[in-house]
This record gives structure tokens, sequence and C-alpha cells, in this order.
């Protein structure tokens, strides 16, 4: 019998697998320690509970930690990190550094359904979600986890389209009993899952970063065919009653491509879409995929892109390329993989 992970359980769960194996509830607590803080990887290590209990735990229950099956190392720092999930699945997980900081990319899900046409991961259909423990074991089981400053949900999948167990993840990430990170360590991109983002705004603290690409919904159409589900004038429009003065921060990440949406005209409507918002922008290069047309802009139009967004009134800002020597793409090293079979 396959068994059950006690990573990536919150609390409350926890209370409950203590309270089914008969121990007192505040073992929960003990088991998260061990689990967030002191990152053990085989229940038999949680010398503070009985021997008893350790084996009976043991019995239905494991850890859920799993190594990486491969990883890619950059010229410039970055590594690629490959994960198995289930039987022959795989899903990436990206590690940045940069100066003081380390930012890790994590995956939610295998694939994803929401089919962007720029996007390799969607080339790649949808296979499932990952559980909360297959999210937090890819920020534990990396080389340099212990050395993370940040964390950004922009690797495979729709976070909001597997939200239960990000929502669980974040949960683990920024509790005192779990791993009592700051939820300004954390950022969670969107394609603009609008019920997704209710939630998240309502029961969490953590940055968030909406997917635009262009600000001419027909046009965001040909390459985000979420745009009919779920209009980026209806994301705005919730956007525009929440409250992002403070320490939360709200950005829009927007991918150039060379004669599509990189003209200063583009430039201009977008900061007329976004004016009076506390926002930033990200402007991102795009890393060529087998059998899309779309292509990179050079960098003189993302620098007068970025200057024209600035002196309009919105902040933006170029994101560095990053990777460009290990399938920079996101969702590549997974499909290679996938190809080998």
């Amino acid at each position: 019998m396959e068994k059950e992970h006690l990573l990536g359980k919150t609390l409350e769960e926890l209370q409950t697998v203590a309270e089914e194996n008969g121990l007192p509830r505040f073992a929960a607590k003990q088991i998260a320690s061990w689990l967030y803080e002191k990152r053990i990887d085989h229940i038999a290590g949680m010398s503070n509970l009985s021997l008893k209990h350790r084996e009976l735990l043991s019995q239905r229950y494991d850890i859920g930690r799993e190594a990486p099956v491969q990883s890619l190392r950059s010229t410039d720092g970055t590594i690629k990190y490959l994960f198995r999930v289930g039987g022959d699945d795989f899903v990436e997980t990206v590690y940045i550094p940069d100066r003081d900081r380390a930012t890790l990319c994590v995956s939610s899900q295998v694939g994803c359904k929401m089919n962007c046409s720029f996007c390799m991961t969607g080339k790649q259909g949808f296979k499932r979600s990952l559980s909360s423990a297959e999210i937090i074991n890819q920020i534990l089981s990396v080389e340099y986890s212990d050395k993370l400053t940040n964390l950004v949900f922009m690797g495979m999948g729709e976070p909001f389209d597997n939200l239960d167990e990000v929502m669980g993840a974040l949960s683990v990430l920024t509790s005192e009993w779990g791993f009592a990170w700051s939820p300004k360590r954390i950022t969670v991109s969107t394609i603009g899952h609008l019920n997704g983002i209710r939630r998240f705004l309502d029961e969490s603290r953590c940055h968030l970063a909406v997917s635009l690409h262009s600000p001419f919904p027909e046009e965001r159409l040909q390459i985000m065919p979420v745009e009919k589900a779920f209009p980026m004038t209806d994301v705005l429009d919730l956007l525009r009653r929440r409250d992002f003065s403070h320490q939360r921060r709200l950005s829009f990440e927007y991918i150039l491509f060379n004669g599509y949406n990189d003209s200063l005209d583009h430039a201009d409507a977008l900061a007329r879409l976004l004016k009076g918002m506390d926002c930033r922008v990200n402007l991102i290069r795009f890393h060529a995929i087998p059998g899309v047309t779309l292509k990179s802009t050079d960098m003189q139009s993302m620098e007068a892109f970025r200057d024209r967004l600035n002196n309009r009134g919105v902040v933006a800002t170029i994101r560095a390329s990053r990777g460009e020597d290990i399938f920079a793409a996101c969702g590549m090293l997974s499909t290679a993989e996938k190809n080998k079979k």
C-alpha cells in the first residue's frame, strides 16, 4: 500500500494524524517541527515521539522527501532541477542566485490547462496537479535549500488551478509552526484566474503577479485563451478594489514578442490600462520554443518600451534573462526527459 506523505500537511491536518494514531494533539507541533524546522527525511528520526508511535506512524505514512533526478547548471549560476512526480511525470524547479538574493521558482502542476501559445508547459497538455507535499519537497530537496531568500510560484502550471494545494503550501511556508517565512518573500503568479485571485487575496499576504502580455483583449486572446474565461478587464476591476499600498506587492508580467506586442503604441495602451494602480510591470524577454513563430524582441526595443512606461507613470523594469544555456524556457527540460521514453 502506498504511504501517505506527512510533508505539506498543515498543523490542523497533523493534529488529525496525531489523534488517529493515538498521540496527543500537541504532538502535531512536534511533528511539524521535525518536518519544517529540522527538515528530517525519516519518521524514525522524530526522537521526542515514542518508538511505539513512530512505528505506528511509519506503517501508514512517510515523510515524502524525494531528491531531484537531474540538475543542469548554467554559466550564470542558475540551476534547473528536474523532479519525478508519480511514475513517469516530471516537473522543473529553478534556483536563481543574484548577489544577496537566492530565489527558487517552483512548479504547481504537471503540464497546464491554459494552453498559452508561447508556453512550452502548455504544449505538454495537462496531466495532474501537484500535492502540497510535492510542492514543499521542491523547496526542501534542492541543493541550496537553506540559502533561499525568496520563492516564486512561476514554474510549470497555473497555481490557482490547483488552489487548495497551493494555499496549503503557503500556509506551511508562512505559519509560525512551519517555515515561518514572511509573506513578503513569496510571489504567486497567475494568468488571471479570478476565483483563485479572490481567495488568495483574502487568505494570504503574499505578493501577486498577473500575466498580461497585451493591453488589447483581442490580441491577448490570440495568445492566451484564458482571456475568454477571465477577461483582463474583469481581473483589473477586482484588483482596483484591493489595497496594494502597504506590504503586499502587485506586479504584471509582460513578455515582449517582436512585432506583436512591443510597439510604443502598446506601451501607451498599457499605461492607460494600469493608470492609477499601485503596481509595477516586469518586462520579460521571450525564450524561443519549438513550433512557435513568435520571436524575441531586441534589447533596444525592450528599453524603449520600459522607458515609455516609466515616463507615463508606470514603474517598469526589465527582468534579467537567466539560464539561457540550460533549456531556459519553462517546460523544455521536462519535455526533453519525457521524449526519451
